[in-house]
């Protein structure tokens, strides 16, 4: 019920609205594009992978963004960013059409191997770009004192979209799989991406091109001022202006910690990723069954992707009555409290459960982080600052692949390794409540007023 009045309070905005349509239909199309990577490269029968082929599919997708991020993040503070949404999904349902026509006609060794990959691998890295820009824009959308409430809903119809997007492009592969060929039944998955993506684009053009910022007439001193710095910085280059944005987060004390443990925990979440493939891959399933596998890992993703999407009534609720800083605590404390149950079991059931609050309380702290990252990042940084926030996220998961393959054993499950992801969370619920004691209680509050306003 209070996200439904949250949802009201914020669907006044027709910005946002649009916005939340968007990120929908962007994500969802994401997600139909992931399922078709992973049944071609992870789930075919002629493939066998191990931690260390699931963390070079993770760095092939994820990686190249973490490097170049650093040097086109400025352009989200100086393009428009409703531009680079358009731009980034019209490029991207071209490279899906591409990548299913490749796969359809068994042109997949040699040059065209490499189109392939290469393909994948820009279509994730635009993904993060483009996310980047939309949560710089956010604030575009909606009234200051609702950056949370925002930032509960639209972060979080994400998943949701990845979640529609996932059981589309399953739906694909399983009911096309008796009646075309393996490589077949993955190109059309490719091909339904790709027209989702077209649907996202169609939504983007209905925004005005400044709609979602940069507003280069935020600076004190005027716009005119504000555009002889923009083409300063475009003289300067990347380095510079990146240089400028880490100089004003060292001042925001709250939003450089918060970053941080965002990606300690998104480390903490690769690793359960990585143990449940390697188990469904090679200790539930015959070797030989890998459709079987792909089916649990799908219900896996379904059960984390439901914890992903109650986070968004959960966080507000929570807020409203703890306040964030012992929210946030207390959500890393239920991961802790579900990554040792964990280490305890090998069912899928204890682990599908378990994972569910895992996924939710790793995605409501992702809300408290977004909340303060939106409320204390000056506008002409934002841009900036969410591009370092997706590079920090991209690097954790690479991180946890190389990772993985160190710590997991073959079939994925150790509860050595488990009992200290739980012990990562207690450290991180530690290092948050210190933090807020030595920071000053009142900074990890602001940008959540329309809550304990209306509690």
């Amino acid at each position: 019920m209070q996200l439904i009045n949250a949802l009201k309070r914020l669907w006044r905005h027709a910005a946002f609205r649009r916005l939340l349509t968007l990120r929908v239909l962007s994500q969802a199309a994401d997600g139909t594009l992931q399922v078709g990577m992973a049944s071609y490269i992870l789930f075919s029968p002629q493939n066998q992978p191990n931690a260390w082929a699931i963390a070079g599919v993770l760095a092939l997708t994820l990686l190249p963004f973490t490097i170049i991020g650093p040097f086109v993040s400025p352009l989200l503070d100086r393009w428009s960013r409703r531009n680079v949404a358009l731009y980034s999904d019209l490029a991207r349902a071209t490279l899906a059409a591409i990548i299913g026509v490749i796969i359809a006609t068994g042109a997949t060794t040699g040059a065209w191997a490499i189109v392939l990959f290469g393909a994948l691998l820009i279509a994730m890295s635009i993904n993060r770009f483009m996310l980047a820009g939309l949560s710089a824009g956010l604030q575009h959308t909606v009234d200051e004192d609702e950056y949370l409430t925002a930032s509960s809903i639209v972060p979080t119809v994400g998943p949701l979209g990845v979640v529609i997007g996932a059981l589309l492009g399953f739906g694909a592969r399983f009911g096309l799989g008796g009646v075309l060929t393996a490589d077949q039944a993955n190109a059309v998955v490719f091909g339904l991406s790709a027209l989702m993506f077209v649907g996202s684009v169609l939504v983007c053009r209905g925004f005005a091109r400044d709609a979602l910022g940069p507003d280069l007439s935020a600076s004190p001193t005027g716009p005119s001022s504000s555009l002889a710095r923009k083409l300063a910085g475009d003289a300067q280059g990347p380095v510079s202006t990146l240089a400028e944005a880490a100089r004003h987060l060292r001042t925001r004390p709250v939003a450089v910690l918060a970053l941080g443990l965002m990606a300690v925990t998104r480390l903490l979440f690769g690793l359960l990723s990585v143990a449940v493939i390697l188990a469904a891959r090679h200790l539930w399933h015959p070797a030989d069954r890998p459709e079987l596998a792909l089916a649990d890992l799908t219900l896996w993703g379904l059960a984390t992707g439901v914890g992903f999407i109650l986070s968004a009534p959960l966080v507000p609720t929570l807020v409203r009555r703890w306040g964030l800083r012992r929210t946030a605590v207390g959500l890393l404390l239920l991961g802790a409290l579900n990554s040792v149950v964990i280490a305890s079991s090998t069912s899928k059931p204890v682990i599908f459960v378990t994972s569910f609050f895992v996924g939710l309380a790793v995605q409501s702290f992702k809300i408290c982080v977004d909340t303060i990252v939106q409320a204390h990042v000056d506008e002409q940084f934002k841009g900036r600052a969410f591009t370092f926030y997706d590079m920090l996220f991209n690097g954790a998961f690479v991180t946890a692949g190389v990772l993985a393959a160190f710590v997991l054993p073959p079939s994925g499950l150790s509860a050595a390794a488990f009992i200290g992801i739980g012990l990562g969370y207690v450290a991180c619920a530690l290092i948050f409540a210190s933090s807020a004691r030595r920071l000053g209680k009142a900074a990890f509050e602001k940008g959540t007023e329309d809550l304990t306003r209306n509690a």
